[in-house]
């Protein structure tokens, strides 16, 4: 196939029309992410990070950014930053005015984001970027009131494929970054042994000692995270070929045959499972494990859905009649 009809492939993948399902769900779950993380910093004590040193914070913030717009990092501009933050998550999940919500979300949450670049994490950028490819998207053209309980309407599929081309982005480019001897095949494959040992990253303390036992594990686990995020790119060829699974050739069918995306996948949620159990990474687990919906044709999701209703009613019709 010469570079123009593979180039002209691609854009018909990208430009083609499918139902908003898909979407939406990812619009549902971030709007709880921002809304829950941001919601969650005031629990307890107010976030010190985000104020100027003047005004009781931790360290200058030299750059307020957008925040200057409206006062600079003080503490009357930050809450009203963070009240919106959590307001504009929460209508994104009931897709109240859908855009302007995700708007509103994606502005607050980054301007709160940047303020402090020693408070934080890359779980930031992960949630700015994929909020505004939900502002660019059609996803609060189904479940949500703006769609008022009509059938999912059908947008364009090229943001759904920029979400999982983001989040294959993300596996590969950090695998890649995993060069030294704590992680690479033949070497000591030690650095979940020290992570776990590492006060900014172990979410419980945990005794040397008491975890010696479990140190070939946590070799094998090194070793599994590093092959399996360094195949990251067989994701891409997987879901490419899922879409075009009529096309035939026998690697395409091997793919198809064994759902590749389940497995690959599979492993992620285990991995990130393990990942808050024992470490903080702030929602960052929660972030990517969201982005796995865009993997999913809507028709397929939207299978699921109905699975769900289905069982859900008959358990409701089981508990009336008895």
């Amino acid at each position: 196939m010469s570079l123009l009809r593979r180039w002209t492939a691609w854009v018909d993948l990208l430009e083609r029309r499918e139902s908003a399902t898909t979407l939406a769900l990812i619009r549902i779950a971030f709007g709880l992410i921002v809304a829950g993380h941001v919601a969650r910093q005031w629990m307890g004590t107010e976030p010190y990070y985000w104020y100027n040193l003047e005004n009781g914070g931790l360290r200058e913030l030299t750059d307020p950014g957008t925040l200057a717009w409206f006062g600079g990092a003080v503490p009357a501009v930050v809450k009203a930053f963070s009240v919106g933050a959590v307001l504009a998550g929460l209508l994104m999940v009931v897709g109240f005015f859908s855009r302007a919500a995700t708007f509103a979300a994606w502005f607050c949450f980054s301007g709160l984001a940047d303020l402090n670049g020693h408070a934080g994490g890359s779980y930031d950028e992960l949630v700015k970027i994929v909020l505004f490819l939900l502002l660019l998207s059609g996803a609060g053209r189904a479940l949500s009131f703006d769609a008022r309980g009509a059938p999912p309407q059908m947008v364009s599929a090229w943001p759904r494929w920029l979400i999982a081309g983001q989040l294959i982005l993300i596996y590969w480019t950090t695998a890649l970054q995993k060069l030294s001897d704590s992680w690479v095949p033949g070497g000591e494959l030690d650095a979940l042994w020290f992570i776990l040992q590492q006060p900014t990253w172990a979410s419980v303390e945990l005794d040397p000692m008491s975890i010696l036992p479990f140190y070939p594990v946590l070799q094998l686990m090194t070793l599994s995270v590093w092959l399996w995020e360094h195949s990251a790119p067989l994701l891409l060829l997987a879901l490419y070929y899922r879409d075009s699974r009529l096309a035939g050739g026998w690697l395409r069918s091997v793919f198809n045959r064994l759902d590749f995306r389940l497995y690959y996948l599979g492993f992620g949620v285990l991995m990130h499972l393990g990942i808050d159990l024992l470490m903080d990474v702030g929602p960052f687990s929660l972030g990517t494990v969201s982005m796995y919906l865009a993997c999913f044709h809507p028709d397929e999701l939207e299978a699921v859905l109905q699975r769900l209703k289905e069982l859900v009613s008959r358990r409701i019709w089981s508990a009336t009649a008895a």
